[in-house]
């Protein structure tokens, strides 16, 4: 899910939030998302969270990825918390 949060949030513009259902697939969505953002010369400010916690970030400034097992992402209901926020994309 892509998420225009500009009118919601004050430290970023854009929030992508995805999950993967395996360790495997979570690393697989990180170097992914690292390695077309790289080709493009756009480098992360900050990444945090570890494959084993089930949550990773990666922080662009103007762009923040989430990345999440499905445990996790209801954990944290990023999903509800930016329910005001205007959804560019969704994927199911």
């Amino acid at each position: 899910m892509l998420l225009d949060v500009r009118r919601v949030c004050s430290f970023t513009d854009y929030l992508v939030i995805c999950s993967g259902d395996s360790n495997q697939q979570l690393e697989a969505i990180r170097n992914g998302v690292g390695e077309v953002l790289k080709k493009a010369g756009v480098r992360p400010h900050h990444c945090e969270g570890t494959v084993d916690s089930g949550w990773l970030l990666m922080d662009f400034n103007d762009v923040i990825v989430h990345i999440f097992t499905p445990v996790e992402r209801a954990n944290y209901q990023l999903d509800r918390l930016f329910s005001k926020a205007t959804p560019v994309i969704r994927i199911q």
